[in-house]
């Protein structure tokens, strides 16, 4: 064994760490770990050591080419790990890369990307990470343990909330050489942390200023990843061209990935404006969520000629569910009959019929789809040994199964929806008075906004607004710019919202960050309803705890459940596949991966054959 004095800079802060470096292989407890290519949340990686590429890739695909992306939206800064700003998202795993790299056809699992390898024991009390010595900057600087410690400081102490909450359950971390750094994981009682670690994105010291990494910024950022920004045209548009140096082009990993030489991000404001962006082939694919425009807006001539292909994929993970959000920071929706009343009024069967021509269905919880939920499933005998502390807060049919989102007679008056909603806004405290819901102790009337975004949301809204009517309600619907929207939504700074949480097959640490009591009033999480349940806490230590695949099966569907039994939000409607139009000038591989689409697998038809670069 050995030990040296390492002397790190960070944030004004002088941080002097004593590393002891045991090169027998066992951890401090004793037990063997082991060095690995790749590490699993449950099981065993599905790849082995010398695999080649991912089944989802092809390793021929030529390179070159453009590929130009349409987004609604803006944008005000390339810093995504801040919560300050609008970021460009594409910062990741384009220009920033992590230790590690996501397999996109497994549940939970990361093999080598600026880490070769990875070290960990049987408990996770630690993990160690073997940087590749091949890994550089895009400036040609070498990517060393002094950057992933420094990443690590910076973003606990300076990064989003997500951030500064994961990597504070370190204990200690060091180098043990230039090329090797070690988490200790004593106390944090987190098995998924490794991997949450392996995901860390890696910043270069010598290119980051720390008195200024929370401000927005456009400057292009120094990262390891395949392409660098290479012009910037505030709010409207980044262009990513590829590196020819870039170090990791010949991984397993990234074999038939990132294979345009040029990335365009074009943004746009407005939906409609967007989609005849596309029509004009200004941009190259769009991910379609709107079932009306699917189902009849494609009928212009590239679509009619083939030029533009529409693509119908099913991804093997839950369902994105879009949701009408309460936000029970607000005193009107902190009663959670009045949210239960809420939800009954809300005529899906008239929605889906009307507006998405019977192709959406409907799911309470946030799993729907998958092995996951809990809906229409009775719990089973370790749910029940999980939840039995919290009885109290989940009712009988919840537990049993049997419960069932409301079904109206798709009417838009169905009166049995309608009394049962009066019923419990009356045990509440609010009367109906003539045509209007009063406030039994003040007389003030049932208002509320409901802010949107988009012109999908606001029909909804307004449908739902409509809803309302029938018991008094008369909510206000109120349509602001994105930019508005988000900053709102990151506040907290509204009565009710639509949004979307997407789950993977996997849920981790996030689920915290969703829908965590200590989320609840930290300005920039997904909380968005505020939620503060100590069933919710305890259902998410449970899944990070599970070692075995039933037992990680059965917390899932108990966080379900106590979600569910919180009504926090009102579910719209289940998405069972991926609809994707791109123009004929993109291929992509016949091969699908679990998670669905994947830009980066795609190339421009016409090529020719694969040559590195």
């Amino acid at each position: 064994m050995f030990m040296f004095l390492r002397l790190l800079e960070g944030s004004g802060v002088r941080l002097c760490v004593l590393a002891l470096a045991v090169v027998t292989g066992l951890s401090a407890g004793g037990a063997r770990a082991e060095e690995t290519h790749a590490i699993a949340m449950h099981g065993k990686p599905a790849m082995p050591a010398d695999f080649t590429h991912m089944p989802y890739a092809n390793p021929d695909a030529p390179k070159g080419g453009r590929l130009t992306w349409g987004i609604l939206g803006t944008f005000d800064s390339l810093n995504p790990f801040i919560v300050r700003g609008l970021a460009v998202q594409q910062m990741r795993s384009y220009v920033v890369e992590s230790l590690l790299a996501r397999g996109q056809d497994e549940p939970f699992t990361l093999y080598g990307l600026l880490a070769r390898s990875v070290e960990t024991d049987e408990s996770r009390t630690f993990v160690t990470f073997h940087l590749d010595p091949r890994a550089r900057f895009s400036d040609g600087t070498p990517v060393l343990a002094e950057d992933v410690l420094f990443s690590w400081q910076l973003l606990r102490d300076h990064g989003r909330p997500n951030h500064r909450q994961y990597y504070a359950k370190v204990a200690k971390a060091w180098a043990t050489d230039p090329l090797t750094v070690r988490f200790d994981l004593a106390g944090a009682n987190d098995r998924e942390l490794p991997l949450i670690l392996g995901l860390m994105p890696i910043l270069p010291k010598h290119a980051v200023d720390v008195a200024t990494f929370e401000e927005t910024t456009l400057a292009a950022p120094v990262g390891s990843g395949p392409y660098r920004v290479t012009a910037v045209k505030p709010g409207a548009s980044v262009t990513l061209t590829r590196n020819p140096d870039y170090w990791g082009r010949d991984l397993p990993i990234n074999r038939g990935l990132y294979n345009f030489d040029e990335i365009r991000l074009d943004y746009f404001r407005e939906a409609n404006g967007q989609f005849e962006a596309f029509k004009r082939g200004l941009y190259d694919f769009r991910v379609e969520h709107e079932p009306l425009r699917w189902h009849d807006g494609y009928d212009f001539p590239a679509a009619r000629s083939g030029e533009v292909i529409r693509d119908i994929i099913k991804p093997g993970v839950p369902q994105p569910s879009e949701f009408l959000v309460f936000n029970t920071r607000r005193p009107i929706f902190a009663d959670i009959r009045v949210r239960q009343a809420l939800t009954l009024l809300f005529d899906f069967e008239l929605v889906n019929r009307n507006y998405f021509f019977g192709l959406y269905s409907r799911v309470a919880g946030y799993f729907a789809g998958s092995d996951l939920s809990a809906y229409g499933r009775p719990a089973d005998a370790r749910e029940r040994e999980l939840l039995k502390p919290f009885a109290a807060r989940i009712p009988a049919h919840i537990m049993d199964g049997s419960y069932r989102l409301p079904v109206t007679d798709g009417s838009g008056r169905d009166r049995m929806t309608l009394r049962a909603a009066l019923k419990l806004l009356s045990e509440a405290g609010y009367d109906l008075e003539g045509t209007v819901l009063r406030n039994r102790a003040t007389k003030a009337p049932f208002t509320f906004e409901i802010m949107v975004t988009t012109r999908d949301q606001e029909r909804i809204a307004l449908a739902f607004q409509r809803d309302l009517k029938r018991a008094g309600i008369e909510p206000t619907v109120r349509s602001v710019d994105p930019v508005q929207f988000d900053q709102r939504r990151l506040a907290y700074e509204f009565d009710m919202i639509q949004n979307r949480w997407d789950q993977s097959l996997s849920p981790g640490n996030e689920q915290y960050f969703y829908w965590g009591s200590a989320a609840a009033d930290n300005p920039g999480t997904r909380n968005y309803m505020g939620a503060r349940d100590p069933a919710i806490d305890a259902m998410i230590a449970a899944l990070l705890e599970a070692r075995e695949h039933t037992d990680f099966v059965s917390s899932v569907r108990a966080l379900d459940r106590a979600l569910i039994a919180g009504f926090y939000t009102i579910p719209l409607f289940n998405v069972s596949e991926q609809w994707i139009a791109r123009w004929n000038r993109i291929e992509r591989p016949k091969a699908t991966s679990l998670s669905g689409y994947l830009p980066e697998t795609w190339w421009s038809k016409g090529q020719q054959a694969h040559q590195a670069k």
